[in-house]
């Protein structure tokens, strides 16, 4: 696995947000908890930490290229799943 530093729009390492490229998924983790997974064509989100605060968010919003109302819908629908990513 591969672990960076989430970059800025203007190519800057951002401290404490990572990008996780493992051999068949990538993922989003803020600090010491993983928020977003990408897997088998699926989007798993963390249940309790998905929204955690206004930066994780921000970083959220960035790794999957939408706003918080757009995945509130995708949540909604059933497109993302909501589990529990950090046992």
């Amino acid at each position: 696995m591969k672990v960076r530093n989430m970059e800025s729009s203007k190519g800057n390492s951002i401290p404490n947000q990572f990008i996780l490229d493992g051999d068949n998924f990538i993922a989003f983790q803020s600090y010491n908890t993983i928020i977003v997974k990408q897997q088998n064509g699926k989007i798993y989100l963390d249940k309790d930490r998905w929204n955690y605060s206004v930066t994780t968010g921000k970083y959220r919003n960035l790794f999957l290229g939408e706003n918080r109302k757009q995945t509130e819908r995708k949540i909604k629908s059933g497109e993302y799943i909501l589990t529990n990513l950090n046992t």
